[in-house]
């Protein structure tokens, strides 16, 4: 069962922990690091976590999923220019190094992140030109209006140009590719807190920015962070009984309790907007790893039914999550506009059925095919994978796990190098439009930069190109809808559920967990 928002999971009872060597410290830790510190070349959750205390976007959402000024300070449509939206920027403002914030770094930041290594260019796909009309106003003209142009940028961040350029960091970091950079080890942006020190896997030190524009609008308690990667779960759990660490983003299902019943120690739980859901490989005409030469098994529709109705999210919710997930039938968080019972319905399991459909496909005897799994990535990835491994080895599939660090399985998906694997999604922009410029439109140059199964439907792709420009919001959603029918009728992907945020945290420290699993540390306070 999915906890509320605001259910606190009790302290008590045990042996007290040590307090922080200073109530002005945050050492925080969770499974995986962030992938680089370039802020637009992965969009990845523990990545732009990072990114937003270090740089700022022109707008963001507060606690309460509320979008609220940050570097802009109003925005609006232009009064009789439908396509254009403007945004007056916040005075005042100077880099970590001492630089001044300007029109001209925003036109630059935006126009970096449309850029061909930017992971974030699906959110501008709809761009036409990004202008400075002064100092501090800026102008996003897009083809044709785009009602929720603010949404999308809500992660879009913005970087000095002068010191990307003197720093050879103009261009995005090509992260598939291998690429090492400037940008990726160091940082320079306008945010509550600035880089002192970046050991990749191993610790990120920041500092208080003491010329922070809003010193007087956030608490700003917090006046250095030690952020700690730690993977292995009974090391991380460990770390925050001991003392050694404040907080962790990720407290294992199997600790709870633990972690909860220990004095001086609490457990805040809320629903995520992410879900985890496995991809297949569609689109290929033979599949490089597995078992069946000359053709695709995943190719077949009656092949995906046949996998959709074998996975047991009840028992995966029951034995692995230990209830910590809402088993789903939809790739779609509850938060996004989109979102419906019926979508989120999930699939009847009949193994005899599936097994049926599999002989029909011509796989009576079925076939063997490696899953890609991040092992430090998800709640319980790797657990989830070896359950569904086994539901999936019950009709006939042989299934290879191959788990390993995000840092390596990320690249499979964004370069199109897995026939099968898994992968989570969160929804920023609160939007189906955001699924489905990334997740179902044909891979290109602008759209589906992370569809890796190779799905192409050209009717398809033109209903969600549409999305951006309609402002009847009535049929905007209608169309929603539509896309979504096909998406399911065509089950290019395995949903399996929403996931269960779980912070394990020193009850003295004031934060919210909210659903974006973001901790704004500036908002946080000392009890």
């Amino acid at each position: 069962m999915i906890p509320n928002r605001t259910t606190f999971i009790a302290t008590a009872l045990m042996a007290s922990v040590a307090l922080p060597a200073s109530a002005e410290t945050l050492r925080w830790a969770r499974a995986g690091d962030a992938l680089t510190l370039d802020p637009h070349a992965q969009n990845e959750g523990p990545t732009t976590n990072l990114a937003h205390q270090i740089h700022e976007p022109l707008v963001m959402r507060d606690h309460e999923g509320t979008i609220v000024p940050a570097l802009a300070t109003e925005w609006g449509v232009r009064e009789g220019s439908p396509n254009v939206w403007y945004f007056v920027l916040r005075e005042g403002v100077s880099y970590h190094d001492g630089s001044a914030f300007n029109a001209e770094d925003v036109v630059f930041s935006l126009n970096r992140a449309m850029s061909e290594n930017s992971d974030f260019k699906e959110l501008l796909a709809s761009v036409k030109e990004v202008r400075a009309v002064s100092d501090f106003e800026i102008e996003i003209e897009t083809n044709g209006p785009n009602p929720i142009m603010p949404n999308n940028l809500t992660n879009m961040f913005i970087m000095d140009q002068d010191w990307a350029e003197a720093n050879n960091a103009v261009a995005v970091q090509d992260y598939e590719g291998g690429e090492d950079t400037f940008a990726a080890k160091n940082a320079n942006g306008t945010g509550p807190y600035k880089l002192v020190s970046r050991e990749p896997d191993v610790r990120t030190v920041l500092e208080l920015n003491n010329n922070y524009w809003g010193a007087d609008e956030f608490p700003l308690a917090v006046t250095r962070v030690e952020y700690t990667p730690i993977q292995n779960a009974a090391t991380r759990v460990a770390a925050l009984l001991s003392g050694e660490v404040d907080f962790i983003q990720d407290v294992p299902v199997q600790d709870l309790s633990r972690v909860s019943d220990t004095a001086g120690l609490e457990v805040r739980t809320t629903p995520q907007n992410r879900t985890i859901f496995f991809g297949m490989n569609v689109g290929a005409d033979d599949l490089t790893n597995d078992d069946v030469d000359g053709k695709n098994p995943f190719a077949d529709v009656r092949v995906r039914q046949a996998m959709n109705m074998a996975i047991n999210r009840d028992a995966i919710q029951q034995v692995v999550m230990r209830q910590q997930s809402q088993p789903t039938g939809v790739i779609m968080p509850p938060f996004v506009n989109g979102w419906t019972e019926v979508l989120d319905e999930v699939p009847a399991g009949d193994m005899e059925a599936a097994k049926s459909l599999l002989a029909e496909a011509g796989y009576e005897d079925g076939f063997t095919v490696q899953l890609d799994c991040p092992n430090d990535r998800y709640i319980n990835d790797e657990g989830i994978c070896q359950a569904a491994t086994g539901m999936l080895g019950q009709i006939g599939i042989a299934v290879n796990l191959d788990a390993k660090p995000k840092a390596q399985h990320f690249p499979l998906i964004s370069n199109g190098e897995t026939d099968f694997y898994m992968l989570g999604w969160g929804v920023p922009t609160y939007d189906s439009e955001y699924i489905f410029n990334f997740l179902v439109h044909t891979r290109g140059d602008k759209y589906g930069s992370w569809n890796a199964t190779g799905f192409s439907n050209p009717e398809l792709d033109q209903k969600i190109q549409g999305l951006a420009g309609e402002t009847d919001l009535e049929a905007r959603n209608a169309t929603i809808a539509e896309i979504w029918d096909v998406v399911q009728a065509e089950t290019i992907y395995l949903p399996v559920h929403h996931q269960v945020l779980n912070w394990g945290l020193k009850e003295e420290i004031d934060t919210v967990v909210e659903a974006e699993d973001s901790p704004k540390i500036k908002y946080l306070e000392w009890n």
